[in-house]
């Protein structure tokens, strides 16, 4: 009888102790996390290489993946081409972020548009990892997928 009354308790005590790391995890500081990502869009509108690279962390990397295969950049080539002078008005949005923290590092994953002149140019997911830095958080790496069958408009 006592073996039944361990077995009976071990899965409430697991749930309960998975409930308790979860929560750990739940996204407290969702707007602090989403801060640089919302200023990181700003400045790829702007055309704004330092407003970029204010957002992120030196030495980051990005991983597009493109047509099944990734396409490699560093933050600094990226805000350089996205810093170029331009004419078509560019825009990225996401929506339904999933936050997750964990002391000074965070995850956003989210599904995202690229606009260009106000229309869906392509879409996917966007992955961002983050790390808090002297209490700021800036991006430490991006991942993304592309593709040109979106649906959402």
């Amino acid at each position: 009888m006592k073996s039944f009354r361990a077995w009976f308790w071990f899965p409430i005590l697991a749930a309960a102790s998975a409930a308790g790391s979860l929560a750990y995890l739940q996204p407290a500081q969702e707007p602090a996390v989403l801060a640089p990502v919302a200023a990181l869009f700003d400045g790829m509108a702007k055309r704004d290489a330092a407003a970029i690279t204010k957002t992120v962390l030196n030495g980051g990397t990005m991983v597009l993946m493109r047509d099944g295969k990734p396409v490699q950049m560093t933050f600094e080539a990226f805000a350089e081409r996205m810093g170029r002078p331009g004419t078509t008005r560019i825009e990225e949005r996401i929506h339904d972020p999933l936050v997750r923290t964990d002391h000074d590092l965070a995850v956003v994953w989210a599904p995202f548009e690229f606009l260009v002149d106000g229309k869906v140019d392509h879409c996917g997911t966007d992955l961002f990892n983050l790390v808090r830095v002297d209490g700021r958080w800036l991006i430490a790496s991006i991942a993304d997928t592309g593709r040109k069958d979106c649906s959402r408009n």
